[in-house]
């Protein structure tokens, strides 16, 4: 780099000027003094020093360097000898000199990024050296803290067996914190990429879990799924993800950062249940249908008796073995929900034809409310018919049940965006905000007084939404309490 030169003193203007520069101080080249000729107010104000203190003093002599500060490779002094001997500007990235308070005596860190540039003298040697400085000890502390968080939330991941992974939706680069192996079954040396962590993945669960989550998460910016993955030692774990979705400016996705955790205890805790739960269920079935058959012979021999007691005991009988069959028909239907055991039937049918029916059945059973049917001609879709109906009727009952006693249910189908979407409207009580956004998880019931006496284990609408999903359809609901709800599921339409 080339020196700039002077032959003489800089002047009264030049004094003035220099003052105001940034972080700027401009000394002798007499070491080891090297004496403080002019200082900006700025270089003052940064280590809280004043004009008079420092002016004519040597730049150790105002600014000693100190044990409490002195943590950089390169300490001021070697600086300026580099300068005087080399004759070379002398950059320094990073140097930690503590400031001295004089009012409490104490030190405060400080980090600084210095330049010392060379001024010749007439001689053509170094007579001056002019040190710029600037404090980048926010910069410094700012990293540290994040450094510092970053340890602790690895600690935290390594205490839990969380893995946490980043992908860049890009080029696809994958990287990750080393519980990802362990979570995989794989040692710590073992290379993992992308693709190796997805090749391990039940291949079930790629097509119709992983995929769909992937797709959907572009929409919400959110990522969540669970499903099996294959160790090399030939067993089977279950993993839960969750991720979040980073957007450019243009929104297009362009990262996602994410956790995976082995769930596979709990779910296999889940698998036993719900085994138990279809084992018990099933052999239940074989007495109720006993019952309701000798239930229906008995109302046929008391055709003829007059006893208005005796009728309506046995005509109530029946109706709550029918509840306990339809309860029973759900926990069966809840243990077929694992992957691989739900199995679509699908057939080309006209859905209007199917809600024609359900409300007519319905009918049949409970003629405490008037259900009205609004339509539009044939609507033709593409699903499992008997299951399309099991979510139709869902709807109704639960219309049924939680709206008063004569009041109208109106079901209507329509056809928008290539999809059909049909809803059905009831003026009950209405869902709370809270509710509205766990209805239709598993066994979830609002936590309501007047809803104790409602039957039900908060397992119809979480089939309904387990059924319409697996149909690549949405399910929703729309309420407002003491107004009434209106329940909402759509299905592809299909092809021409």
């Amino acid at each position: 780099m080339t020196a700039y030169t002077t032959d003489n003193l800089p002047g009264n203007l030049f004094q003035l000027l220099f003052e105001k520069s940034p972080g700027s101080v401009l000394l002798k080249a007499d070491p080891p003094c090297f004496t403080i000729l002019a200082v900006s107010d700025d270089f003052l104000k940064i280590n809280l020093a004043s004009r008079n203190e420092v002016m004519g003093k040597g730049f150790f002599e105002a600014f000693p360097e100190n044990n409490q500060g002195l943590h950089g490779k390169t300490t001021a002094y070697d600086g300026f000898m580099n300068v005087v001997t080399t004759g070379e500007r002398v950059y320094i990235p990073f140097l930690r000199y503590d400031v001295l308070n004089h009012e409490t005596n104490a030190f405060t860190p400080h980090y600084w990024r210095c330049t010392n540039n060379p001024i010749l003298g007439a001689d053509n040697k170094v007579a001056y050296i002019l040190k710029t400085i600037i404090d980048i000890t926010g910069e410094v502390n700012a990293q540290h803290a994040r450094a510092e968080s970053e340890n602790r939330l690895l600690l935290a991941a390594e205490a839990t067996g969380l893995a946490i992974w980043d992908l860049n939706l890009i080029n696809n680069d994958f990287s990750f914190t080393p519980q990802l192996n362990d979570l995989f079954g794989h040692t710590p040396e073992t290379h993992l990429d992308l693709k190796s962590v997805r090749n391990q993945i039940h291949h079930d669960d790629m097509r119709n879990i992983v995929m769909r989550a992937y797709k959907e998460s572009f929409k919400t910016g959110d990522y969540l799924c669970e499903v099996r993955i294959h160790w090399p030692d030939g067993s089977l774990r279950w993993v839960k993800t969750q991720g979040k979705v980073l957007f450019n400016d243009d929104h297009k996705p362009v990262r996602m950062l994410g956790t995976t955790v082995d769930v596979t205890e709990s779910k296999r805790d889940e698998i036993r249940k719900n085994d138990f739960i279809a084992m018990a269920s099933h052999e239940l079935k074989t007495p109720l249908t006993s019952l309701k058959a000798y239930l229906q012979l008995l109302e046929t021999k008391l055709n003829g008796a007059t006893d208005p007691f005796i009728k309506t005991a046995v005509v109530k009988s029946g109706n709550q073995v029918n509840k306990m069959t339809a309860l029973i028909h759900s926990f069966l239907d809840i243990s077929k929900l694992e992957p691989g055991k739900l199995q679509l039937k699908t057939q080309n049918f006209d859905i209007n034809k199917l809600i024609g029916e359900s409300v007519t059945e319905s009918r049949a059973v409970s003629s405490t409310h008037h259900l009205q049917f609004k339509h539009s001609g044939q609507i033709n879709v593409n699903a499992d018919r008997e299951k399309t109906g099991q979510v139709i009727s869902n709807f109704i009952s639960n219309a049924i049940k939680y709206s008063p006693k004569g009041s109208e249910i109106c079901l209507h189908s329509e056809v928008a965006d290539d999809q059909v979407q049909v809803s059905v409207k009831d003026k009950g009580m209405g869902i709370k905000p809270k509710d509205q956004e766990k209805i239709f998880q598993r066994f979830y019931r609002a936590d309501e007084e007047n809803l104790k006496n409602v039957s039900g284990f908060g397992i119809g609408l979480y089939l309904s939404s387990e059924i319409i999903q697996r149909h690549k359809g949405k399910i929703w609901v729309k309420s407002e309490e003491g107004k009434g709800s209106i329940f909402y599921f759509s299905l592809p339409l299909s092809p021409a």
